[in-house]
């Protein structure tokens, strides 16, 4: 096998999935740079062991995938499996998704004390305080609820959305039409006069953001009104 040749193992219910990909090009697939899981691959064969070239049954590859299809295989074991990364690499993995996480923290939560936005950097000092490990190959997002509880010891959080009333004068409501409906439009009118009058609904860490863009598109001349948190 070439020098750059790794194994990519994957465990469940005691047997072990093996896959022979290349180190440069998996690390590009965890990343999100690569999409086809089969263009890593060094060996179209699943193994019980690939140091010994001993391959899976087809049995239980169809049992703990629910398909032999190498292509969605390979796709869980890289994804889910540990994937042999450099040092260099791995710590960019961690730092990558540590920023996803903070990120998602931040777009929807608030702080239940003063209902607004906690700031990226606050989040990210109270994980470091708190000493939170991440694991640079598990989802963002199925992270999140482990972390934020052991967060709560250093910092109030809340998850929730917020509604809000706008309502648009006729000389900027084409021009925030756009932006409204990124937002999550729940209910909109067109006024007689060609104002537009709006009801959004979105992550609650997003208002600062939203109050900004709209703001900026009408020259500070939008109503606003919280209506719900």
């Amino acid at each position: 096998m070439p020098s750059k040749t790794v194994i990519a193992k994957y465990s469940a219910n005691g047997e072990e999935f093996e896959l022979f990909v290349n180190s440069d090009l998996a690390y590009e697939y965890i990343t999100g740079k690569r999409t086809d899981p089969l263009s890593v691959l060094e060996a179209d064969d699943i193994f019980k062991d690939a140091n010994k070239g001993e391959r899976q049954s087809q049995e239980k590859i169809k049992k703990i995938f629910g398909t032999t299809d190498i292509k969605a295989v390979a796709e869980i074991i890289l994804k889910k499996g540990n994937v042999p990364v450099t040092t260099e690499q791995r710590a960019k993995l961690l730092e990558e998704k540590k920023k996803q996480i903070i990120s998602i923290i931040a777009r929807n939560s608030i702080d239940p004390r003063t209902n607004a936005p906690h700031t990226v950097q606050r989040i990210e000092t109270a994980m470091n305080e708190a000493k939170i490990s991440v694991d640079p190959f598990q989802n963002a997002n199925d992270q999140v609820d482990a972390i934020v509880k052991k967060l709560t010891i250093k910092l109030p959080i809340k998850f929730t959305t917020i509604t809000i009333e706008v309502q648009i004068s006729p000389q900027f409501a084409n021009r925030c039409y756009g932006t409204l409906k990124q937002y999550g439009l729940k209910s909109e009118k067109w006024l007689g006069d060609g104002s537009l009058s709006v009801v959004v609904s979105f992550p609650a860490g997003l208002q600062i953001e939203f109050f900004d863009k709209i703001n900026n598109l009408t020259a500070g001349t939008a109503i606003t009104k919280i209506v719900d948190k």
